[in-house]
């Protein structure tokens, strides 16, 4: 599978009140975004499967959280390894430590997340990751995101970490202009020395 260097995480609970998650997605694909991990997990299945096709026509392709879904072209699976992969597309695993970074790559991640980077709404019992478990992580040669608290501000210093790209959701998903917090977000992509 053929990962961009940012993904956008959804989570509509954290959206300001009128804003559709749907269009905030279709803001952040006229900004370049091409790749949303749709969590949605309090969802149905037929629910979470009519978001990823209205994402899917808004030009986003789709990763799906937890389970697969109809169209979408990986799934992106919780921190417990019992959770097991699917068998018929690419996935990645949501990951604490380097330990974890590991385990995933050996059972056959095609990516992973390494959060919080730092500290962040959505995760308030986790402690921050350092910069040690990014440059452990990177030695399992698995892609390696950094998750987690991450915005414009510190996104270059993820990537300076040693994260193969950057994944990101309430900087995003609480924005008044989703579509400027991406733009942004590739600045600073575009600019890293890979």
């Amino acid at each position: 599978m053929n990962l961009p260097r940012l993904l956008l995480l959804t989570d509509r609970s954290q959206l300001p009140l009128g804003r559709s998650l749907v269009r905030t997605v279709e803001e952040c694909v006229a900004a370049g975004l091409t790749h949303v991990v749709v969590r949605e997990l309090d969802e149905t299945e037929l629910g979470r499967t009519a978001l990823a096709a209205a994402l899917m026509e808004v030009g986003a392709t789709v990763i799906s959280a937890h389970t697969a879904l109809y169209g979408s072209t990986g799934v992106h699976l919780p921190s417990d390894p019992s959770v097991l992969p699917p068998s018929d597309r690419p996935w990645g695993r949501s990951c604490h430590s380097a330990t974890e970074v590991h385990v995933a790559a050996a059972a056959g991640a095609s990516w992973v997340t390494l959060s919080p980077f730092a500290s962040t709404e959505s995760k308030p019992d986790y402690e921050p990751v350092d910069g040690g478990e990014l440059a452990a992580s990177a030695a399992a040669g698995v892609p390696v995101y950094a998750l987690g608290g991450i915005t414009p501000d510190n996104a270059a210093e993820a990537i300076g970490a040693g994260a193969d790209g950057i994944a990101v959701m309430g900087a995003v998903m609480r924005a008044a202009d989703p579509g400027e917090v991406v733009r942004k977000l590739l600045d600073v992509v575009e600019d890293a020395p890979w």
